[in-house]
Formats: C-alpha cells, structure tokens, sequence
C-alpha cells in the first residue's frame, strides 16, 4: 500500500498577476490577522491588498518576477521521494511512498492537492508541515484547511506539526552555517538569527512559536560549539523581519538590530533566515537586498546563510521526519 506524504506550506504569486490575489488570500485568513469583525475581513483584505499590490509586484519584480516558493518546494518533493525510493530499493522493506504539496495561499491549493491524494487512492498520509516552528498562523492555519477538506476520506492521518530541535534538521543547518562562517576567513563576525515577526498578541496567547525559534537556536549553537565546527565564543543575536500591519510584532526588528550592531562596531554580520526553509522574498529581497544595502551603508559587510532548499541533508531531514512518524504508527 502506497502511503501518501503531504508537505504543507505557505505558497506564493507564480506571476506578478497573481500578487494581488495572492495578498487577498493571505489577508483573507484571519488566523493570521483579524481585520475588524468577520464580516468586513474579506472587504477590508481586498482594499489592504489592492493597495500593496504595486509595491509588492515591485518587489518581485526583483527577484524573477514571481516567487520561487513553488518551485523549491516541488524540488523538495521530488528529491524526498527519490530518497525514500532509494531507502525502499535498497532493503527489504515494501513500504512506497508519493509525496504531494500543498498551499495555503497560491497554487496548488490545499483543497486541490486534496482532491489529487483521493483521485490516486491513498489509504495512509502523512502530512507535514514544512514550518519547523508552530504557530497558528503557519502549521495551524494550514493544518485547519487541511482538515476542512478532508473529512469524511477514510484516509488513515498522522499529522508532524513541529519540528525545532529535530536532530537531522539541526545538522542541516549548522553545516549551511558553518559554511557561511568560513567566507569570513576568519574576521571577527556576529550570527544575526532573523525569524518572521509575528503579533506579539500571538505569544500572549499561548503560541509556542517564540519558543521554537528559541530551541532552534540553542541547538545549532550547542552543536557548531563541538566537533565537527569548534566554533568558540560565538557572538548572536535575534531579531525579526517582515511585520506587516500596525500591531505590535515581536522585536527587535532585523532592520533595528543591524544599525545597533553597527553602532558596537560590528563589521561582519552572517544572517541566518532561521525560520525558513528555503528561499522565497523575505530571503531574496528583504535580506540580499534591502538589509545587505542597510548594513553596508552603516559600514557592516553582510554575507546571508544559504537556504536549506534541496540541501542533501535537509532532504535527509525529512526522510528522517518521515521514517519516525511511520515507526511511532
């Protein structure tokens, strides 16, 4: 019996079209921001939408004009199943596997990927949230939809909702670090770990996400700390990046803490995206280009940590992943 994997994440526009769409999807959901009462939230993300929608198609336009969230994440697919294929060839093992995406805001939508896993008959799924890092706004919103369109399948589910000190992510990681270290032939450097902002609401309420990112954090710098890396006295800070409306969000903010480093005498930062795991406009645009010209106009040389992407061992990762959901079943 085949077993289904679903990689569940955030999508976005495959054209400059589709930004404003995609916006007024995003803004629809109110598990990420509540606009008023229900009933004005789809109105009032269409105005928001429709206003971002030319700064934000600008934006993209300085990265391929689109975002390369689908593509990456169908490459990640592809090269999980071809992992687990090889695993399945070179034991005795019957387990087969097919891997699926699905989106929250863009195309391929949850609700269709759905539909695709129904029309090939799968009996067992796993789905897998591709946020290492709970938060309602990310794995629950997703996972909500996921279930919304689900039901009644009679498909055997085994939800993966959060990962941050998963032991092979954690080397995964640290091995992009360690490399992004080594381009400063080592020069005095600070680790700037940035993660999406999120309503500082969020973790009033309960939302584990700070939490997370916390974890993730200690673990790759306990391991770069031994062997095989023996990075010593390791200077790092957090920050985050890409709040969005006039509540408060969590601080400090990316753009804050790389003027307040210049202003210690830092010269070499290394930004981590360490709440992503792979590229899209956040690490393209806002980190390659709008806080590499900030940093080098207050004197700072910024080099950002490569994205996880299709590293071999984050599709490892999430081989891994999959394995122990399997062997807790």
């Amino acid at each position: 019996m085949k077993t289904g994997i679903l990689l569940l994440n955030l999508g976005g526009p495959d054209s400059l079209h589709a930004v404003r769409p995609f916006l007024f999807n995003l803004f629809s959901d109110r598990d990420i921001i509540r606009l008023g009462p229900s009933f004005l939230q789809k109105p009032i993300a269409w105005f928001i939408s429709t206003m971002r929608a030319k700064h934000t198609r600008e934006m993209y336009s300085h990265i391929g004009n689109k975002s390369p969230i689908l593509d990456i994440t169908t490459a990640q697919a592809q090269a999980l199943e071809r992992t687990l294929r090889a695993d399945r060839e070179n034991s005795s093992s019957s387990q087969d596997y097919k891997v699926y995406i699905g989106m929250r805001y863009w195309h391929p939508f949850i609700k269709d990927t759905v539909k695709e896993i129904a029309r090939d008959g799968i009996k067992r799924l796993t789905v897998i949230t591709l946020y290492p890092h709970y938060s309602k706004a990310t794995t629950g919103s997703s996972i909500d939809a996921f279930k919304k369109h689900i039901q009644d399948s009679g498909i055997e589910i085994h939800y993966v909702t959060e990962w941050p000190v998963f032991p092979s992510y954690i080397e995964a990681f640290s091995e992009l670090i360690s490399q992004g270290i080594s381009k400063f032939n080592e020069e005095d450097y600070t680790l700037l770990y940035s993660a999406h902002s999120l309503p500082e609401s969020f973790i009033k309420e309960g939302d584990p996400y700070l939490d997370h990112i916390n974890s993730t954090i200690r673990s790759i710098n306990d391991l770069l700390s031994h062997d095989p890396y023996n990075v010593k006295e390791l200077q790092w800070r957090l920050s985050f990046q890409s709040k969005t409306g006039p509540v408060k969000w969590l601080e400090p903010s990316t753009e804050d803490t790389i003027k307040s480093l210049a202003e210690e005498g830092c010269k070499n930062l290394l930004v981590v995206p360490i709440s992503f795991v792979s590229d899209h406009i956040e690490t393209l645009y806002e980190i390659d280009i709008l806080y590499k010209e900030m940093a080098l106009q207050h004197g700072i040389k910024l080099i950002r940590c490569e994205s996880l992407n299709t590293s071999e061992k984050f599709i490892g990762a999430l081989r891994d992943i999959v394995l122990q959901a399997d062997a807790r079943d």
